[in-house]
């Protein structure tokens, strides 16, 4: 009972004692001519007293916080807490509780967005759709909240600290960079001398360039790009080959830059976005194994194979002592059409995802992730984007003739991919 509890329970009782003590006597005594009257009074006094009595009992209770409120007051204010250790145990619990984080539904947070996409320098042009003149800015304003978890609040200090003297890798096409620029804002947001924060080579963020890294000064970490869209090698043509090929894609050897992935503390991979027909067999490309033109494979059992090669450098190279390896799943498109010219962007995201949520590249991905002996962890994040066709780039790129439905605006959906690897890291 708290103090002003006690202090009303006595003062009550004791402005009553008096007059308590006069109907005791007044029952115990003899009869007077008023004694009924009295007894009357003293009934209703010691009733009055009982009363009082249930009252204040009642009000304990009510006013007594429960633990099921502090609980959840402490989860809604989560995101006040601030240092590294109560992230992290925030994270473990939300890993061990075993939820698939993967399967839920974005609800809006007025929280979001994590950062201004003008105040980050090392921002893409053409991902940056407020800046590009789109009006409307409830795209911005949705989190991914899992069915049965919670997925800890990102808390820019505690990665900071984590991070400190380790190397990020990103490897893929421009799915991958757009994540990786994500990454980059979203910790730029926790470093007071933005100058501190600058590209290793002098490089300008640009579409073609194979490697891109930005250094975190006062943390002595760096976060970096490589360009490889299909994760194995390029090479050459054949002698003798049809005149149809232009190029071979060397599917059982990796990317000739693959050696300076290694050397890293956090390696995410993804691959897809190329692995179509417009991409391959309209440009010429096709396939090659042990000097061997395969000109009939198909391009879902070439990815396969690309996968395989994959899986057998993460064995052999890759020291799962250090490094902890994530490979992202295809991510969805909202193309009106397959030939890609019609693209619209809607205001909130969609309800019908029946068709998107699934994908043969993602399907390829999941079952070879599967058979790896080390630990890799999957992001499947297929149906999360799923939902998202309010979030493209649209025609706000920086090229506005060209629509764009497959590139997310930043901020925007890579961000939430971030911070599903960050709870990751942190929880393990």
């Amino acid at each position: 009972m708290s103090a002003e509890m006690k202090r009303l329970y006595w003062g009550y009782f004791g402005h009553l004692n008096p007059t308590f003590k006069k109907a005791v006597k007044c029952i115990s005594g003899s009869y007077t001519k008023s004694s009924i009257f009295q007894s009357l009074t003293a009934l209703l006094m010691v009733g009055s007293f009982l009363c009082f009595l249930v009252v204040m009992g009642c009000s304990y209770f009510f006013m007594l916080p429960s633990n099921e409120e502090v609980v959840d007051s402490d989860y809604r204010n989560r995101d006040s807490v601030s240092n590294s250790n109560s992230s992290s145990s925030r994270s473990s619990d939300f890993l061990n509780k075993g939820c698939n984080v993967f399967d839920g539904k974005w609800v809006i947070d007025e929280t979001y967005p994590l950062y201004n996409a003008s105040q980050c320098p090392f921002m893409e042009r053409g991902f940056d759709c407020l800046g590009n003149g789109r009006n409307d800015q409830g795209y911005l304003k949705w989190r991914w909240k899992p069915q049965n978890c919670e997925i800890p609040r990102f808390d820019v200090r505690a990665v900071l600290e984590f991070l400190r003297g380790k190397r990020v890798v990103f490897v893929g096409d421009s799915l991958s960079r757009t994540q990786w620029e994500s990454m980059v804002c979203m910790l730029m947001n926790g470093v007071e001398d933005k100058r501190s924060v600058y590209e290793i080579n002098g490089n300008e963020i640009t579409k073609q360039i194979r490697h891109l890294g930005v250094m975190f000064g006062p943390f002595n970490f760096t976060v970096e790009f490589y360009r490889s869209v299909f994760l194995v090698q390029p090479g050459l043509v054949p002698r003798h080959s049809p005149k149809r090929v232009k190029a071979a894609l060397k599917l059982d050897q990796l990317d000739d830059i693959s050696g300076e992935w290694i050397d890293s503390d956090v390696l995410v991979f993804n691959s897809g976005h190329w692995w179509t027909p417009t991409k391959l067999f309209d440009m010429g490309w096709y396939f090659q194994i042990g000097g061997k033109m395969k000109l009939g494979m198909s391009i879902n059992n070439a990815f396969k194979v690309a996968l395989a090669t994959w899986q057998s450098w993460v064995e052999n190279s890759v020291n799962p002592n250090r490094t902890r390896v994530f490979f992202r799943t295809f991510e969805s498109t909202h193309w009106i059409s397959g030939t890609r010219q019609n693209c619209k962007v809607t205001i909130k995201p969609t309800h019908d995802v029946k068709v998107r949520q699934t994908s043969s590249i993602s399907d390829a991905i999941i079952n070879v992730v599967k058979n790896v002996p080390i630990n890799v962890r999957l992001l499947h994040v297929t149906k999360m984007g799923a939902f998202r066709s309010d979030a493209h780039v649209g025609p706000w790129s920086d090229n506005p003739t060209v629509p764009d439905c497959s590139h997310w605006c930043l901020p925007g959906v890579p961000d939430m991919w971030n911070e599903l690897l960050f709870s990751f890291l942190l929880s393990e």
